[in-house]
């Protein structure tokens, strides 16, 4: 009789007739994340066998989506997945799945920002399953939103019966995101992190339906990027030769991310940060070499961490140089995003520069020279038919910037990481896009401590030093924060608009392969859930009470897809509903 009632129910009419309808902060036996913007389950709730000859048709018209499709079919066989709590569903054995079809309107849309991302997933009782898409990049969106929607059951020990895999059936998704903007920032120039970390990272982002993977490639510590103008940077500044990315590795990871519809944004952090650049160009480097923090007095610092070394705005090479690095990188990535960098220019190491200090006393200021490096960044970025991207210091430093006629909003974005909602709200009042990466609340690397040596600041045997641990921006942020945090708190309506986004960052002082996954997830999924479908229900509250659940499985899914995610909270807490809250 249910089976029958399913099959009505799809037969006779629309969503609105569905038994139940998610409301924005509803779980149902098998979730998905993020938590898709509807989703309705017929009850009582039914899953239905996959077939063995279960396949995904989508159009030959767009080739990653072909590639997406054949990677999905695979995924949806070698997953293992048993939920921790048994689902409780009927199963309708006669009507096994036999076909995904995939249904898209504009196959030639390029991935970029702003693309349409919307599908709309149906699976009937009936052994069919559609999603409806305009692109192919909203289609990957519905594949993975499938892919979550199944799980094994049976097969476990003696009179257990044989193993099945099941998919959610009487079910419809309609799903878009609220953020077109959805990134994770890995840092590879202070840790060198091999291809294969970097392709399962950007896997992992796709399953969480982030799109951007903002490469910061290079720091003060190292230049690992081999470039076909400027060969000696690599030569020159990478931790050694099995520590570089060549051409054919930056082809590999584009085209990798390109078929999960992520977008790859790179970033050649300078004037700052460019310590590295120094044994290529000593000429066009100050201070480089130079004690980071002279006689321990942070007034005096050359750098905001050890690696002292800017570009020298007054030195021609410098010019000559980062006109060859804006060149090959445009011509690597791409993507409409470049990320040009400009944080934390350091007052200290360019006045302990010769030329600088002269040009200081005929009357010029920091201000200056960094307006004479910007101008001439910001249009070269743009003549290559990209938006220029900065960190918000280029704007609100204090000591060092620039004046907003150089960096026009109508070509510029720039992103904020320090004073939470207060550097938003100031980089929106200007008139600029911003995507938020606030320290507080979207810093994986804070709450592990400082990592310089030679630190008294620890010899305290009476306290842990300070509530921050010395981190300086601790305490660790928990995936509660991180996914909590509304990145456009205190805004207006119109400002909100200017808010496209935010981002993740992990910094790597601290970071190498071992432990990467477990820093990044899965708290990136927590920001991923945040800005796709938000971190309200449907009566405005907060709903991580809700989520916790839903991301304990959603972590153990990703484990089995091999991610080295950390947990959350004991097993114990997932198969207790409510027991391990703060407030029952």
């Amino acid at each position: 009789m249910a089976t029958l009632l399913l099959r009505l129910l799809f037969l006779l009419g629309s969503p609105a007739t569905l038994l139940t309808c998610a409301a924005a902060g509803a779980s149902f036996p098998v979730n998905v994340w993020p938590k898709p913007t509807s989703m309705s389950w017929a009850e009582p709730h039914a899953a239905v066998p996959v077939s063995p000859s279960f396949h995904i048709v989508a159009s030959s018209g767009n080739p990653y989506l072909v590639s997406a499709a054949e990677r999905y079919a695979k995924l949806l066989f070698k997953e293992m997945y048993r939920p921790i709590v048994r689902p409780a569903v009927n199963v309708t054995a006669g009507n096994a799945l036999e076909t995904l079809t995939l249904a898209v309107s504009d196959l030639a849309a390029p991935l970029q920002h702003g693309v349409d991302e919307s599908y709309t997933l149906e699976i009937l009782p009936t052994g069919a399953a559609t999603v409806t898409a305009v692109t192919a990049w909203g289609a990957m969106r519905g594949l993975e939103t499938f892919s979550q929607l199944s799980w094994r059951a049976g097969g476990r020990g003696r009179g257990r019966g044989r193993d099945l895999l099941l998919v959610a059936a009487g079910v419809r998704v309609e799903d878009r995101p609220l953020y077109p903007h959805r990134g994770l920032m890995l840092d590879t120039g202070r840790t060198y992190f091999p291809v294969s970390d970097i392709l399962r990272t950007i896997d992992a982002m796709a399953a969480n339906k982030m799109n951007v993977f903002h490469w910061h490639i290079t720091d003060s510590q190292s230049f690992p990027i081999v470039l076909p103008s400027e060969p000696s940077l690599a030569e020159k500044g990478a931790y050694g030769e099995d520590m570089k990315y060549t051409v054919e590795d930056v082809k590999r990871i584009v085209e990798f991310a390109m078929s999960r519809g992520v977008r790859v944004v790179p970033e050649i952090d300078s004037p700052g940060h460019t310590a590295s650049w120094a044994g290529a160009y000593p000429e066009a480097v100050t201070c480089a070499g130079k004690f980071w923090l002279p006689d321990g007095d942070w007034n005096r610092r050359l750098a905001a961490e050890p690696g002292a070394g800017q570009l020298n705005p007054l030195a021609p090479k410098t010019y000559e140089v980062i006109t060859n690095v804006v060149n090959d990188l445009t011509s690597l990535f791409p993507d409409g995003f470049y990320h040009a960098g400009a944080d934390e220019v350091t007052p200290g190491c360019w006045q302990a520069d010769p030329t600088i200090q002269a040009d200081l006393e005929r009357g010029g200021t920091l201000s200056q020279l960094l307006e004479r490096y910007v101008s001439a960044v910001h249009p070269l970025v743009v003549s290559r038919n990209r938006t220029a991207v900065f960190w918000e210091d280029v704007l609100l430093d204090a000591a060092v910037n620039v004046s907003t006629s150089l960096i026009p909003p109508a070509t510029t974005i720039l992103q904020s990481w320090n004073n939470g909602a207060n550097n938003t709200k100031l980089i929106v009042q200007a008139g600029y896009r911003a995507i938020v990466s606030s320290a507080s609340f979207y810093y994986l690397d804070c709450g592990h401590g400082d990592f310089v040596g030679n630190n008294s600041i620890y010899d305290d045997p009476n306290s842990d030093y300070k509530a921050d641990g010395g981190s300086w921006c601790g305490p660790y942020k928990t995936w509660q924060r991180v996914y909590d945090y509304d990145i456009a708190y205190g805004l207006t309506p119109e400002e909100a608009q200017l808010v496209i986004g935010g981002e993740v960052a992990m910094w790597t002082e601290q970071v190498d392969t071992a432990v990467l996954d477990g820093r990044v997830w899965p708290r990136a999924s927590a920001m991923a859930e945040a800005l796709w479908s938000g971190n309200r229900d449907a009566s405005g509250r907060k709903r991580y009470a809700e989520a916790t659940d839903r991301l304990i499985d959603w972590r153990q899914r990703m484990v089995g897809r091999g991610v080295r995610a950390e947990p959350i909270q004991p097993l114990w807490c997932r198969t207790r509903p409510g027991m391990c809250n703060a407030v029952q």
